[in-house]
């Protein structure tokens, strides 16, 4: 059914908050779980290669999570200005901000690929690929690279009209690339006989395939067109991109300098250590999927809401988000304490030293599993209403402010098991920080309620 921008802004603005989220967080929640699927679709077919290329895989994530970095920098830093301006509908603005955001993504990601080709065995040895493993990495990488322009404007246009409210539409384009990811995958890696560059390939054409449904669903649907006689490269878009951006621009791309670090530090136990930490990183992020596709079902609401001055509508979006998230998270970790040996063999069957690192971090990472819920929302909430100190000190705290020291510290006193717990270790601080951050804005938006009343 098509609908207008007004349609959108009559919606988020007076329908029931729990409803609203649902409905919106439901395309959320499916395109994150089908993109965390076809990342551990990669996992699991390259995993019937071996050990080396499973690792590679792990490795290589690093630059993917930089790439991403880029998309949500520019995808977040646009969007949450898009959907503040739509709510307080100044629509012009708004169209402005789209192709700006969109076109700062795309040339970023072409310079990124080339940078990255031309230092292509340097950047894998630094990613930390041990000799056997640097083969793989460089086949791999050497082809995700190609993909790095698709990759960050997709996730820019994916952001967008998310932000509009519009996340079915996103949902199509996302949903549609990862699908031909998993098809791709065991056909061009067993079929072919193309190994790892068959994953790599897969990946690949799938993001060329998002990158141009996202470009039609985006003129769909009352959603802004991208057009680049809008592109408004000006200081005062770039200031707003930056102030939006900057929280989803530390929490990738430390989660990519987190990633190098702990598989430098797994390396130091074997090729094993890295594959199994590789395993149990995307383990966490499918299930983590649910709880960040919810959150960004909130988003919308939080920013239309936000700035429309109906404060009390995003404290009580907020709260529902944290209660359900909470609840999911810990059925999750509850039901996967006992299975955690069986989980990892699904990825790396017949490989005992694989599933015995893999099964230890997994554990670990499940007993801080429910205090994701508040920092994820917490989070989100702070970037959306334009709390760039806050929302970048939090998303800095998980993969950077306390794991980047965790990694060094923990396994200099505690060997493989310190690799193992850091990453449920940070998040139990970043937990502790997240409460004073966020509990500060919720009252600080009680008080504005008050007075309107």
């Amino acid at each position: 059914m098509r609908h207008s921008a007004k349609d959108n802004y009559v919606y988020l603005t007076t329908a029931p908050v729990p409803r609203l989220i649902v409905s919106l967080a439901v395309p959320t929640i499916i395109s994150m779980l089908v993109t965390s699927f076809y990342n551990m679709a990669d996992t699991y077919f390259v995993g019937k290669i071996n050990t080396q290329s499973t690792a590679a895989v792990g490795i290589v994530f690093s630059v993917m999570s930089i790439i991403q970095a880029v998309g949500f920098f520019f995808g977040h830093g646009s969007g949450n200005y898009i959907s503040r301006k739509l709510g307080a509908q100044e629509t012009e603005n708004a169209e402005k901000m789209a192709a700006t955001g969109f076109f700062w993504a795309l040339f970023t990601g072409i310079a990124l690929a080339v940078i990255g080709l031309i230092f292509l065995t340097p950047l894998s040895l630094a990613l930390g690929s041990t000799p056997t493993i640097l083969p793989y990495t460089e086949k791999y990488l050497g082809i995700i690279l190609l993909g790095a322009p698709f990759m960050t404007a997709s996730l820019v246009m994916n952001n967008q009209i998310r932000f509009q409210g519009n996340a079915a539409y996103a949902m199509v384009g996302i949903v549609s690339g990862a699908v031909i990811n998993v098809v791709l995958d065991p056909i061009l890696i067993f079929v072919f006989d193309m190994g790892i560059s068959g994953a790599a390939l897969a990946t690949v054409i799938s993001q060329i395939c998002s990158f141009f449904l996202l470009l039609y669903m985006g003129s769909k649907g009352g959603n802004i067109r991208i057009r680049f006689k809008y592109f408004t490269p000006s200081l005062a878009f770039i200031k707003e991109i930056i102030g939006g951006g900057t929280p989803s621009l530390a929490r990738q791309g430390l989660a990519s300098v987190a990633t190098i670090l702990l598989n430098v530090a797994a390396g130091a136990y074997g090729d094993a250590a890295i594959a199994g930490m590789s395993i149990v990183t995307r383990i966490a992020m499918f299930i983590n999927a649910f709880l960040i596709g919810f959150g960004q079902g909130f988003q919308p609401v939080c920013g239309f809401n936000y700035g429309a001055g109906l404060y009390g509508r995003v404290r009580q979006g907020f709260w529902f988000c944290v209660k359900v998230g909470s609840i999911f998270l810990l059925v999750c970790a509850v039901a996967g304490m006992g299975f955690a040996e069986e989980i990892v063999s699904v990825f790396r069957k017949g490989d005992p030293d694989v599933i015995a690192v893999g099964a230890a971090a997994l554990r670990w990472q499940f007993i801080t599993f429910p205090l994701g819920a508040w920092i994820v929302v917490s989070n989100m909430m702070l970037q959306t209403i334009r709390k760039p100190v806050k929302a970048t000190i939090l998303s800095s705290a998980r993969q950077g402010l306390f794991f980047i020291p965790l990694i060094f510290i923990l396994p200099y006193y505690l060997g493989l098991q310190g690799v193992e717990m850091c990453q449920a270790t940070a998040d139990l601080l970043t937990f502790l920080l997240a409460i004073p951050l966020t509990g500060s804005v919720l009252n600080e938006m009680k008080r504005k309620q008050a007075e309107q009343i």
